[in-house]
Formats: C-alpha cells, sequence, structure tokens
C-alpha cells in the first residue's frame, strides 16, 4: 500500500507531502526516539505523538515510509519545514496509536 493510498482510505491529512508513493511495507508505534531509531524499519508507518524536528530526523535515519501524528499532536514549524526540505511525509488523525494501528493493519 502506498502512503496516498493509505490517506486517501482512511482520511488522514498530509501535513508535508514526501514522497506519497512511497510504500508502506510495516507499522512502528512509540514515542521515545531512541527507541524508535533502533526498532523501527525501512518502509515502517512510524506511529507517534512527537511532531519535533528530532522526530524528523528519526523518520530520515530510519528510512520510514512517513509518519502519522496521532491524536492530531501539533507539527511545529521548525519541524514541518525541516521535512519538507527532507522529503518527510508526515501525516495526521484524530486516532490514538493502537486505533490507527488496526486500522493500518486491516490494510497491509
Amino acid at each position: 500500500m502506498t502512503v496516498k493510498t493509505l490517506c486517501d482510505e482512511l482520511g488522514w491529512t498530509v501535513l508535508t507531502e514526501g514522497d506519497l508513493s512511497r510504500e508502506i511495507t510495516g507499522c512502528y508505534s512509540g514515542d521515545l526516539l531512541s527507541w524508535v531509531m533502533s526498532k523501527a524499519q525501512d518502509g515502517d508507518c512510524w506511529l507517534t505523538v512527537m511532531g519535533n524536528i528530532n522526530a524528523v530526523a528519526v523518520a530520515v535515519l530510519t528510512d520510514c515510509a512517513c509518519i502519522v501524528l496521532t491524536e492530531n499532536a501539533a507539527l511545529d514549524d521548525e519541524a514541518k519545514a525541516r521535512a519538507e526540505q527532507q522529503d518527510v511525509t508526515i501525516l495526521t488523525t484524530a486516532l490514538n496509536a493502537y486505533q490507527a494501528g488496526v486500522a493500518l493493519s486491516k490494510r497491509l
């Protein structure tokens, strides 16, 4: 499934548009950045409430397909600018991490 297909099917909002044709191959949920950095896999859809510049750096390092800010968590301006520079796709949803993970799991 591509990031665009995920957005279309679930109605999640695109905050920064990286590569929407990127294939999502898995899912990782977590907010402790050092833990995510060591556990997330290439192609994962990363579910988090961390909308800061450090989260963008972790997404680049782990080569996540996208970041999904759950519970409508805020994306700060610095993070948005860096995500746009680094072509990191960031989405948002009102769902919590569990609900978002279940919705994604049904589609993978």
